[in-house]
């Protein structure tokens, strides 16, 4: 990698993207020269999601060491959460003290995108550019042009307990009928107790129902002209998502109206035999912080520790979930930040995050990911994956729940599939269209 400020300074003028307009201050959101790079004095602030913090803080550590060696510049890191962060963002975008980095998962980028929130940035200064996941990159990419920076991915896969499927005398299945004969095997084994799961499947988990869409030729939405139409009513999209109800149905437990944020903690109690997770939860459901609140609080075993393992869901396309990162169009450093986007997404930082059970950002990593412990399965499964619509206003569906309500109506016989799809259609229509 290279460290010297000569080098570079060198580089800055291409660091950043055509769009950047007129400018002459010193340092100024605008600048692109040389002396942008000069960051001595300056700090820059980025905004991370607290998975990095929690998960791989030391990634980042390295990122900003390697960035002050080369421009001078410091960085500020602010950990946000998931649970407010566009809320947050958006109120922060609205005047004019912003951060100048920005992290936000690739299903909430392309709203950010096609409102002029992101700097231009010139996708040839970052590593492996060429082979970037398209599930990452294209909520980043708008006429030709590129704004955000794939940072990791995330693909979901069968996550099962090892002991229980070799008590009932079944292996981590290779198609979906292997699947559900094992889960028929699991259920009769451990079934006596109305608590066990053998296939823990939350109600609302709309990233799995919609993988069942996408098995079956079906999918979310299509764009017609200017206008969007909602697809889910069409019988691919039906079919594959009373496949999936079919199973909530026959092999989950308790609440069926819950979503996913905490079926790694369910599992962890040990009354459930498998679930469909990211990779990462392979690690939470063995591991706990004793303090849920503090992530830097001591891990603690649960009871499934040891007793693990994961798989490519058989049949079924992995949703590629994961987060881009991009320069605020309001920054008074475009420069610096696009240059500590450049050090925090290259191949030394995507190899230190392959460690961590979390996907690389482009295929030609992804060889490289299968072989690392923890990430085999997860890395198989990103090579058949399907993504949400390069819509304007998707992100605004995924704030209004509509899919997470279409699929309580249908678990709880509150509609059928054909009135539950009919419903959602029109709502992500409206809201596409509006």
């Amino acid at each position: 990698m290279r460290h010297r400020i000569g080098i570079a300074a060198a580089l800055a003028a291409t660091l950043l993207g055509a769009a950047a307009c007129g400018g002459s201050d010193e340092g100024g959101a605008n600048d692109t020269s040389a002396q942008a790079l000069d960051g001595k004095g300056k700090t820059i602030k980025v905004w991370l999601m607290v998975d990095a913090q929690s998960s791989w803080k030391e990634v980042v550590d390295d990122a900003n060491a390697r960035f002050t060696a080369a421009t001078g510049a410091n960085v500020t890191v602010e950990y946000q959460q998931w649970a407010n962060h566009l809320t947050k963002l958006d109120a922060t975008l609205a005047g004019n003290d912003v951060p100048d980095v920005v992290e936000l998962g690739n299903t909430e980028m392309p709203k950010y995108v096609f409102s002029g929130a992101f700097a231009e940035l010139d996708k040839n200064r970052f590593e492996n550019s060429a082979n970037w996941l398209q599930g990452l990159s294209g909520p980043c990419e708008l006429d030709g042009k590129t704004y955000c920076v794939p940072y990791y991915a995330g693909a979901r896969v069968l996550i099962y307990r090892t002991d229980l499927f070799e008590a009932a005398g079944v292996k981590a299945p290779t198609s979906y009928a292997e699947l559900t004969a094992a889960a028929d095997a699991l259920k009769a084994k451990n079934g006596a107790s109305k608590k066990f799961a053998t296939f823990y499947m939350p109600g609302a988990y709309w990233y799995a129902a919609m993988s069942w869409v996408y098995a079956e030729g079906g999918q979310i939405a299509k764009k017609d002209g200017d206008k969007w139409t909602g697809t889910l009513a069409d019988p691919q999209a039906q079919a594959g998502l009373q496949k999936w109800a079919d199973l909530v149905k026959a092999y989950s437990a308790g609440d069926v109206t819950k979503d996913e944020n905490d079926q790694a903690q369910i599992f962890a109690q040990g009354e459930s035999a498998m679930f469909y997770g990211n990779g990462w939860e392979v690690g939470a459901a063995q591991e706990q912080r004793k303090d849920p609140n503090d992530p830097n609080s001591e891990l603690v075993a649960t009871k499934v520790k040891d007793k693990v393992a994961a798989a490519p869901m058989p049949g079924i396309p992995s949703f590629l979930g994961g987060s881009d990162i991009g320069v605020t169009a309001k920054s008074q450093n475009q420069a610096l930040g696009a240059e500590w986007i450049k050090y925090f997404t290259d191949t030394k930082a995507q190899e230190a995050l392959l460690a961590k059970a979390v996907l690389p950002n482009a295929t030609n990593l992804l060889d490289k990911a299968a072989t690392v412990k923890g990430n085999e399965a997860t890395a198989l499964a990103a090579k058949s994956s399907w993504f949400v619509p390069m819509a304007e206003k998707w992100a605004d569906v995924e704030k209004a729940a509509v899919l997470q309500q279409m699929l309580r109506d249908i678990v709880t016989g509150k509609k059928s599939v054909a009135d539950a799809t009919a419903w959602a259609d029109g709502e992500i229509e409206k809201t596409l269209n509006g």
